[in-house]
């Protein structure tokens, strides 16, 4: 029985080390820095060899998690051996994933970082779940585990495959949010109505609906949200053609072409957050100050991004360009960048 139980401790032992070394590589990848340089870089065989890794990891996931799903534990040397090679397979991850080189893009970086950190973590919480749990017992939370680690590596076969690639993806993200913010506030406005406004009124008392602008509404908010979901449809019509500009003429090879890329998506990260900002001062009870201040925020974000695309030649062919100096021909946009303009021009006037 001494035996048996000091064949446990080691195997606990052994697990638990394994655990902490995961833990030290997932920190240094999760702060660590890439080349700077690429050298004789060569992508596909980067996307190849990285591949090949995932599925080594997905592999001695499962051997693991089978190892101690049933009696009789493994036994000194083969838990040894087994810890062995899943630190092997993370090692080796982690080592391919510091192949990509910033001049490659930091757009397409850090999704091959967020996709290499889920699939750490994943094994991880695998791990801890093996380690916490009885031994020689398949418990559902280790089912689970294991499939996250699964489906972690296998978000890889969706990742981009290149630096434009992996910026339309930013960019479809950022049109989403916003175009999910727009119709909310399209569809709250098409709801609302005068929370009394049902009610009989007593003309000879010459009594009025009791007024509560904190739910609903008023003539004078609907008018300012109005001018609001101008600047709102701006954005997203920005985003639009910002994406169309970057599949058309995006270049993921050139150097700073590439740099140009990873500047924009810098810009347009910021754009879905100041459409949530605004859309959020514009439910009852309206506030005035913060949609102010949001939509000169906002008008000032796009006018960075058609600044940032200014800089790419390429992307000039496009005549929604000339938004930035007020000579737009694109009535899409056009129209609500105006009905903005007056906005703001008529709250600094004290409208």
């Amino acid at each position: 029985m001494d035996e048996e139980d000091n064949a446990t401790k080691h195997v606990c032992l052994t697990l638990r080390n394994l655990l902490k070394s995961v833990k030290c590589v997932t920190a240094r990848v999760r702060d660590g820095e890439s080349n700077e340089s690429d050298g004789d870089f060569n992508l596909p065989n980067f996307w190849d060899t990285l591949n090949q890794a995932v599925k080594a990891v997905s592999q001695e996931a499962t051997k693991v998690s089978l190892a101690f799903s049933k009696p009789p534990l493994p036994s000194q040397q083969d838990g040894e051996q087994l810890a062995d090679s899943v630190l092997k397979s993370v090692l080796s991850l982690s080592t391919v994933y510091y192949w990509l080189p910033k001049s490659r893009g930091v757009s397409l970086r850090r999704q091959v970082r967020d996709a290499t950190l889920q699939v750490l973590e994943g094994l991880l919480q695998l791990l801890e779940v093996i380690v916490t749990s009885p031994l020689q017992s398949l418990t559902q939370e280790q089912l689970t585990s294991t499939g996250g680690v699964w489906s972690a590596c296998d978000r890889f076969s969706s990742l981009p495959q290149d630096n434009k690639a992996a910026v339309l993806l930013v960019l479809s993200g950022q049109s989403g949010i916003v175009k999910d913010a727009i119709e909310e506030l399209e569809q709250a406005l098409s709801e609302a109505r005068h929370p009394f406004g049902d009610m009989l009124v007593d003309e000879e008392d010459g009594e009025e609906p009791p007024d509560n602008q904190d739910t609903y509404w008023s003539e004078r908010d609907r008018g300012v949200v109005a001018a609001c979901q101008g600047i709102m449809k701006a954005a997203a019509a920005c985003l639009r053609k910002t994406t169309a500009a970057v599949r058309t003429h995006g270049d993921a090879d050139v150097p700073q072409r590439v740099a140009q890329l990873d500047d924009l998506v810098d810009s347009v990260k910021l754009i879905s957050p100041g459409v949530d900002d605004l859309a959020l001062c514009l439910y009852p009870p309206v506030d005035y100050s913060g949609a102010d201040d949001h939509v000169s925020q906002l008008a000032a974000l796009m006018k960075k991004v058609l600044a940032v695309i200014r800089q790419d030649t390429p992307l000039l062919q496009y005549d929604w360009l000339l938004l930035y100096t007020g000579r737009t021909h694109t009535d899409e946009m056009r129209q609500p960048f105006q009905i903005c303009i007056t906005f703001v021009q008529n709250k600094n006037n004290g409208d």
